[in-house]
Parts: C-alpha cells; sequence; structure tokens
C-alpha cells in the first residue's frame, strides 16, 4: 500500500525541483598541503599524519575560502581546522591549515601534557561573522576514540579573516562546564554590532549552553530541561550500522533580530524528535538567563516526526527558513519560521540520499545564499572502516531559493490538508501494521517513504 502511493504522487503529480543539491566538493581520503614532499614524508613517518585517521566534519564560507574542521578522532590529524579555495578542483582538494601550521604544532607540551594555549587542538564547528571574524570552539581534546588525551582546556578562539591574526582567546570558566564530560560541538554567534556580540556555544556532553559576551569578555552558564536527550530517540542506524549516543543540546540557529535587537534562538538535542526556541532577550541577561523562575521562557516549537533526530541546523534569515539535517534519514529538511505550525506537515525534504548524504554532519548558508552540506560517514569511520577506493567524504550545495523550491518551504506554496491528513492516516495504518509483523528493515524504509510522501503532498498546491 505505501509504495502504491507513494508511486500514484509521482504518477499523477507535477514536481519541477526536488533533490537540488549538488557535490561540490568529494574525497575518498584526506589530504594536506604540505610545505613539500618531505615534509610530508615525514608527518606519516613520525605518525603526525595518517590520512586514513583523518575525517573533515564542520564547514563554514567567508568570501572565497571554505573553512573545514577535522576533529582528533584518532591520532595523525595533521591539522584541525583547515581552508580550501572555492576554486579548487572539485575532487579531492588539499586542506590548508588555518591560520598556519604553527597553530597545529602539538609536538610540545608541559609537564601536565598541556599544549601552549595558543594551539588550536580539536574543533568541531566554526562560525564566520559579517564583521570578517572566524569564532573557532575548541574542545581540546584529541585522539577521542583512542583513549581521549586532555591537551587544553575547551576555549574559543576568535581570529580575524582579514588578517589571519588571532583577535582574542577565551578560555571557558571550569565552573561553566563538567570535568571529562562536557563536549563543545557547536557555536552561533548573534552580532548587534561588531563590539556587542554574543556567541552561545552547545555542551553536549553535560547539557548546558555557555553564552559569552565579546563586549564583556566574559560567559555564563544557562541549563534547562530541554537541553537534554529524549531517551526514546537515543538509538540510531546509519550505513547498517545500529548505535545509540547520548549527545545533548546540539542544534543551534538564530532568527533574524526583531525591532528590539533581539533573535530567536532555535536549538534541539541530538537525539531528540523536538524543536524548541528561546529569546536571546533572556540568554544575553546573565540575571534571567540562570534565574529558575524563566524556565517557562523556553518553548516547545513541535516535533519532526519519528527517527527525525537532528544534527546541525541554519537558519537563513533573508527567507526566515530554517535548514537542519536528518542524520537517521541521511536527509536535510526545512521548515519556515512564519509557519505558524511545527509539524511534519509543515516541513519539507530538501534532499536526502543513501549514497551522498551518508551522515549530513554540518550545514550552513553563506553570504551569497548558498547553501552547504557536509557529509562524512562519520558512523563507518568510527565503528567500522571506510572503503579508500570510494567517495567517503562530500560537501553538497544549491542556491537557497532551488533547495526549497518545490517543497513546503517555498514561500509561493502551501501544503494541502486534506491530502496531507489522509497520507498520514494511511502512513500510520501501514506503519502498524508493519510494526505488529516485526520487520524491522520494512519499518525503517518506511520512516523514509513519510518524508518522502509527504514532500510530494505539498506539490498539490495553492498560490498564496
Amino acid at each position: 500500500m505505501m509504495l502504491l502511493l507513494l508511486l500514484t504522487f509521482l504518477h499523477t503529480s507535477e514536481i519541477h525541483a526536488m533533490d537540488n543539491l549538488n557535490v561540490a566538493f568529494r574525497w575518498k581520503v584526506v589530504d594536506f598541503e604540505f610545505p613539500n614532499d618531505t615534509a610530508r614524508e615525514n608527518a606519516i613517518t613520525k605518525g603526525i599524519f595518517i590520512p586514513e585517521n583523518n575525517l573533515p566534519l564542520g564547514v563554514e564560507v567567508y568570501g572565497n575560502r571554505m573553512f573545514i574542521s577535522v576533529p582528533r578522532w584518532k591520532s595523525g590529524v595533521a591539522a584541525s581546522l583547515n581552508y580550501i579555495m572555492l576554486t579548487d578542483p572539485k575532487d579531492s582538494p588539499k586542506l590548508r591549515p588555518y591560520p598556519n601550521w604553527e597553530y597545529h604544532d602539538l609536538t610540545h607540551t608541559d609537564e601536565s601534557g598541556m599544549v601552549p594555549p595558543d594551539k588550536i587542538v580539536s574543533p568541531f564547528r566554526v562560525r564566520a561573522d559579517s564583521c570578517g571574524r572566524l569564532w573557532v570552539v575548541d574542545t581540546g581534546v584529541a585522539d577521542i576514540l583512542e583513549g581521549s588525551k586532555v591537551l587544553s582546556k575547551p576555549k574559543l578562539f576568535i581570529f580575524d579573516l582579514n588578517t589571519d591574526t588571532l583577535i582574542r582567546s577565551y578560555q571557558i570558566p571550569e565552573d561553566q562546564m563538567k570535568k571529562d564530560v562536557s563536549f563543545f560541538a557547536n557555536i552561533a554567534v548573534e552580532e548587534n554590532g561588531c563590539d556587542d556580540t554574543y556567541a552561545y556555544l552547545a555542551d553536549l556532553g553535560h547539557p548546558g549552553l555557555v553564552v559569552y559576551s565579546y563586549k564583556k569578555n566574559k560567559s555564563w552558564l544557562v541549563k534547562h530541561h530541554y537541553f537534554h536527550i529524549s531517551p526514546t530517540a537515543g538509538e540510531m542506524t546509519v550505513a547498517g550500522i545500529t548505535f545509540q549516543w547520548a549527545d545533548g543540546i546540539f542544534g543551534l540557529a538564530l532568527s533574524k533580530p526583531d525591532e528590539a535587537g533581539y533573535s530567536t534562538l532555535y536549538f534541539h538535542p541530538m537525539h531528540s524528535f523536538h524543536e524548541f526556541t528561546v529569546s536571546t532577550k533572556l540568554l544575553r541577561d546573565e540575571t534571567l538567563a540562570t534565574d529558575p523562575k524563566n524556565f517557562h521562557e523556553f518553548k516547545v516549537l513541535g516535533s519532526r516526526g519519528p527517527k527525525a533526530q537532528s544534527g546541525a541546523s541554519f537558519l537563513h534569515q533573508k527567507t526566515n527558513v530554517l535548514f537542519y539535517t536528518l542524520l537517521n534519514l541521511n536527509a536535510v529538511a526545512c521548515w519556515r519560521t512564519t509557519n505558524p505550525n511545527y509539524t511534519m506537515e509543515s516541513q519539507g525534504r530538501v534532499f536526502m540520499s543513501n549514497e551522498t548524504m551518508v551522515f549530513p554532519n554540518d550545514i550552513k548558508v553563506d553570504a551569497n545564499d548558498i547553501l552547504w552540506v557536509m557529509s562524512d560517514k562519520l558512523p563507518v569511520f568510527m565503528y567500522d572502516k571506510l572503503n579508500p577506493s570510494e567517495y567517503n567524504f562530500r560537501i553538497l550545495n544549491s542556491t537557497v531559493a532551488d533547495a526549497i523550491r518545490g517543497t513546503a518551504c517555498d514561500s509561493k506554496m502551501v501544503m494541502n490538508p486534506s491530502i496531507v491528513k489522509n497520507i498520514t492516516k494511511n502512513i500510520t495504518r501501514t506503519t502498524s501494521a508493519v510494526a505488529t509483523a516485526g520487520s524491522s528493515p520494512i519499518r525503517s524504509v518506511n520512516v523514509q517513504m513519510i518524508w518522502v510522501v509527504l514532500t510530494f503532498a505539498a506539490l498539490s498546491l495553492t498560490t498564496r
């Protein structure tokens, strides 16, 4: 019944744009632009560079450069923050360490095993602002899958992208994290003028949000129940590998400011099916943000539906479209923030692929309204082994307009509620029948079909 329903929609609906993301860059194995061949050979000999242990994860674009993080999951990561040029070749462009090789030299440590404070150890995601600054939150932890080595305390680096020099580094206070548990893997930056900028750092390990004021050069910790995982969302299956994680607050996305200059922060734990919101008017005020009486200022927006655990997210402020990765479905979806409802019916599927979108790990929109997505097969890297003969890492892109065209996020489109209601009813009935039969492979396929079919439901449209 499910397949027949889907084929019926495919046959009867006129579809003009779907899955418009294209592969911009791809790698089988990551390599770096060493000073010369001898330097590369020496790095391999000393174990400083082990090619198969390098996995790109975070992505950001500023000007004609794309910044790519390569966290130190395993030993042999030559440089954990890098860049390529947007004009580089599509296939396997070599990574250039940012801002230079010296920042990534971790060979010298003190008696306690710590590297000098100006060294970049292992950032996961970075953010460039319109003031020409690159914000880098560094976990300070190396060889994460090999026992973990703490080489520095978590800190925030801020670089000047015009001169590629360090403007400021800020060490996160110890009372705003939990030793050996806290893990800062994402960052959002809110500009209220270049001097009065705020950074929001997500701690997925000891769920909390550290708010940093650039003007005050000070931070404070915000805690809330909504930062924690949902117990039913802890298991995922990607590329045939089933695993359980417990990552708390993860996705961070900021709306454009309101008339008073404050944004809405959209957030979610990785292991949750729900999206939440809070005003930065609360977060920017240390007294208000840390007062338990303001618990209800944090709102539940709605659910993405079954199997829809989400990682990174980004809000395109020109169109008010929130983009987010769907890790368990190898997909990217969207929702228009002007929509009063956050439901499966109001969300759009932007891209889905079990080949080129296996584990979409970061997502950004640049100043030219280009959507960028990094997919990197992280679960395969962690629990199995990547095949060096096939493309494992990809960065896909599209204009925002093309990405949302024909989806529920298109400003000219609205969902037909009667069609969606009937589809959802049939899907629920079919899924329940399959669940009763106990066939987990089919049940997994059904979840992906839900997103596909709901996307096609948007094709029965009316013009606003």
